[in-house]
């Protein structure tokens, strides 16, 4: 199989009796079934119908933060300044209904959420920070491969746009704060803080893979999908989307992800500029390379080629079976899920070089990727 369409067409399932709405992305992982434990959260975990306040009166929006109010403490202060941009997502489905979290992104009413937070959609309702009622919001456009989406509130202005930090301010070790509606609980958000564990990770989903994952400690739980992860300053470093635990073999403690900010950027222009309403990543716009791809088992990094398609891009750059591609584009291959992130991410036409271990020996190779065959 060629990873480049069974990912799209024959994802891994999620495991028995986990039920669609709960997940903080439902990640059913490669990761999972090879180490075991397993993602869970995102919605609430209960899938019971839920109905909106009429969005027929006026906005609402955030009030002014009464400084007075706001605790002394840096995680007050950074999460008092990012409590007008964070929203409370309302998602009817023909299953039920589910509750995520959302970033308002521009003052007319843009919001940045987990694709699974709104897909399936039949009614969308957003509630801003200080409101009782929720408005209707509209999907623009969604990219599940990166689990994130767009959507717009409806005759909206003068709102708090959030604050994205710069990618390369996030270190590891540095004080973070997670901000979202963990279960739908009552009232505002919950804050949680931890440290950015680890940057630059990847887990492989039921759509491919997610990368540019920030790991961290905070406490993140259903509900807190589509929400912000901070730094002190009250700038987003990320969107809170998984969150692991221990099963009956393995033991996994305080190891949440969140979409790093520069795969946030990075989506978010793709976002825009397709607004259509539809999905911002398919099959005619993804990369192919043609080939499928095994776990190293020696203990080394990278992905072990495993099939190579006749006359893809993959045959004529010279790849062969058994091949290990150790980077590509310079950047360390750490498993199959970040190669495959990274052509999935690549559109037709991109040229893409690759360092692979032959038997030993270290070789560069260049491949132009193409657009996926049609199944």
């Amino acid at each position: 199989m060629s990873f480049d369409s069974h990912w799209a067409n024959n994802p891994p399932q999620p495991p028995a009796g986990r039920p669609r709405s709960q997940r903080v992305a439902a990640l059913a992982l490669v990761l999972a079934m090879s180490v075991g434990g397993g993602l869970v959260g995102g919605f609430i975990a209960n899938s019971t119908s839920s109905t909106s306040s009429s969005n027929n009166g006026p906005l609402v929006t955030a009030p002014k933060i009464d400084q007075s109010k706001v605790g002394n403490t840096s995680i007050a202060k950074a999460a008092a300044a990012i409590a007008p941009s964070v929203v409370t997502i309302t998602n009817t489905t023909s299953q039920g209904g589910d509750t995520g979290t959302g970033i308002i992104v521009s003052s007319d009413g843009e919001i940045l959420t987990n694709n699974h937070v709104v897909e399936g959609s039949t009614d969308l309702k957003v509630r801003l920070a200080g409101a009782t009622d929720a408005v209707q919001a509209k999907v623009l456009s969604t990219d599940p491969g990166n689990d994130l989406a767009l959507i717009k509130l409806v005759n909206a202005k003068d709102l708090t746009a959030a604050t994205f930090a710069d990618p390369e301010s996030i270190a590891v070790g540095d004080t973070v704060v997670a901000v979202g509606y963990a279960l739908a609980l009552d009232g505002g958000p919950s804050v949680t803080s931890g440290i950015v564990s680890a940057t630059n990770r990847t887990l492989t989903d039921s759509n491919g893979a997610l990368d540019g994952l920030i790991q961290t400690d905070a406490a993140i739980s259903s509900g807190n999908s589509g929400g912000p992860l901070i730094n002190l300053n009250g700038q987003v470093i990320g969107i809170n989307t998984a969150v692991y635990n221990s099963d009956g073999q393995t033991s996994a403690n305080n190891i949440g992800f969140a979409i790093g900010v520069a795969e946030v950027q990075r989506v978010v222009k793709i976002l825009r500029n397709d607004g259509t309403g539809g999905s911002a990543t398919t099959a005619r716009t993804q990369g192919y390379l043609g080939i499928a791809l095994g776990d190293r088992t020696d203990g080394g990094s990278g992905a072990v080629i495993t099939e190579v398609q006749a006359d893809s891009p993959a045959e004529k750059a010279g790849l062969k079976v058994k091949d290990i591609v150790v980077a590509i584009n310079g950047t360390t291959v750490t498993g199959q899920g970040s190669l495959i992130a990274v052509i999935r991410d690549a559109s037709p036409g991109d040229k893409v070089t690759l360092t692979i271990d032959r038997d030993g020996v270290k070789k560069t190779l260049s491949a132009t990727l193409v657009a996926r065959p049609a199944q």
